[in-house]
C-alpha cells in the first residue's frame, strides 16, 4: 500500500504530466472543484483564482495570449511533505515577438488524491509580468 507522500508524488506527477500533454480530461480530474490557485505577480492573470472553472478559464487565456506556446520544459524531483508537494520547473512561451523561459516553483497542497490548493513562483516575476500584460491589453 502507498503511503501519503507516494500518493501526493503520484498525483503531482499525474498533474505535470497533464499540463505537458494537454490533457484537460486528467486535470479535472485531479484539481478539486473548489481548487484555490495563487497565480503570482502584477499581470492579466495574477491573484487568487477560485474554482475549476475559473482555474481552466486562467489556463485557457495564458494559451491563448502564447498562441499555444505556454508549456512546461522540465519537472524536477517532485518533494513531498504531508499533504504538500514542491517541484522546481522550467516553463516557457513566445507570442508577438516576445519570449519568456525561466525557473519556477509550484507548490501543490493535496487532500483526498486531488490538488485542493496552488501557489506558483517565478524565478523573474518582473519578465513573467512584461510577457503576460496588463488586463488592458
Amino acid at each position: 500500500m502507498l503511503t501519503s507522500d507516494q500518493n501526493d508524488i503520484e498525483t503531482a506527477r499525474r498533474y505535470f504530466e497533464a499540463v505537458q500533454t494537454g490533457d484537460v480530461g486528467t486535470l479535472t480530474e485531479l484539481l478539486a472543484p473548489d481548487v484555490v490557485w495563487h497565480q503570482p505577480g502584477q499581470n492579466r492573470f495574477s491573484g487568487t483564482h477560485t474554482g475549476l472553472q475559473d482555474v481552466l478559464s486562467m489556463i485557457g487565456g495564458m494559451m491563448e495570449v502564447s498562441n499555444g506556446t505556454f508549456r512546461i520544459d522540465e519537472v524536477g524531483d517532485l518533494m513531498p511533505n504531508r499533504g504538500t508537494v514542491a517541484v522546481p520547473i522550467a516553463f516557457s512561451a513566445q507570442a508577438a515577438g516576445r519570449a519568456m523561459s525561466m525557473q519556477g516553483v509550484d507548490v501543490l497542497r493535496l487532500e483526498s488524491d486531488q490538488i485542493v490548493e496552488v501557489r506558483l513562483f517565478s524565478s523573474r516575476q518582473d519578465e513573467e509580468d512584461a510577457f503576460w500584460g496588463s488586463a488592458e491589453e
